[in-house]
């Protein structure tokens, strides 16, 4: 399988999140309703966090292993360590520094306003955890690995839709614009496909561990975002349901292409 052709169906993988996207458009629900669906979308953050951490996590116990066996010098533990520490403080205090530069809010605050830079927020972070897959994707496909390659764009393809869902859920009864979904597509989905181009020919476990860290840290400060916003609202059993129905259905998603073999 070329280059190209590589490349494209990264593409496709990542533009899988515009399938979730037109349900922020939904606008006859009430506020509980919103709490409810907006803390669904916390839990399927919370639950690609806590698979972000594990994928995160195995490549530097693997060089601790290595090392405490004698087949490796701690060297490389230490490098991919500090890169996760880096990483991890870098998208947590960096995505607030973002927000705090340069997506303020101009005029008088209200809820549209608040829950769209949310949105915003929540895209940006998926879409650093969305290149380190395209990372995947090309790393394994630049190995020479296309039926490896192959099973990852069709898992993290039918993954990425579900994320659709989480951009959108803060969203949901305000009727977002198609152009705002668009541009939250991109931000979210668009790094799959630049991930994709990148692994390919540069294959690289330290980039992989930083990619990884960075959508960690930004996760992390979402769902802080996501948590301080509920917590204003008075649906604490709507709160509550929708933050384990959506961890539900996250991990259910997880299983099924983990029983498809991805």
């Amino acid at each position: 399988m070329s280059f190209i052709q590589i490349v494209l169906l990264g593409a496709i993988a990542g533009f899988t999140i515009y399938f979730g996207l037109p349900v922020g458009r939904i606008q006859a629900i009430g506020d509980k309703t919103r709490s409810f669906l907006s803390m669904a979308s916390a839990g399927i953050l919370l639950f690609l966090l806590i698979d972000i951490f594990g994928n995160l996590s195995r490549p530097i116990t693997d060089a601790l292993q290595q090392a405490s066996s004698g087949k490796a010098n701690y060297a490389g533990f230490f490098l991919l360590l500090i890169i996760s520490l880096v990483g991890l403080g870098g998208g947590l205090i960096g995505l607030t520094l973002f927000e705090q530069r340069f997506m303020r809010i101009r005029g008088p605050v209200d809820s549209v306003k608040s829950h769209t830079r949310l949105a915003l927020m929540i895209a940006t972070g998926l879409g650093l955890h969305n290149f380190s897959e395209g990372l995947a994707i090309g790393q394994s496909a630049g190995r020479g690995e296309i039926a490896f390659a192959a099973l990852l764009i069709i898992g993290f393809g039918l993954h990425n839709a579900t994320e659709g869902f989480g951009i959108v859920g803060p969203l949901m009864g305000s009727k977002p614009s198609w152009g705002f979904l668009g541009l939250a597509g991109l931000v979210g989905g668009g790094p799959t496909f630049l991930g994709t181009m990148v692994g390919y020919y540069l294959l690289s476990t330290p980039m992989s561990v930083l990619f990884l860290s960075l959508a960690a840290g930004a996760l992390l400060y979402i769902l802080g975002e996501l948590f301080h916003v509920a917590r204003r609202g008075e649906a604490k059993f709507q709160i509550g349901w929708g933050l384990f129905v959506g961890f539900v259905f996250a991990y259910l998603t997880d299983l099924v292409l983990i029983a498809a073999g991805v």
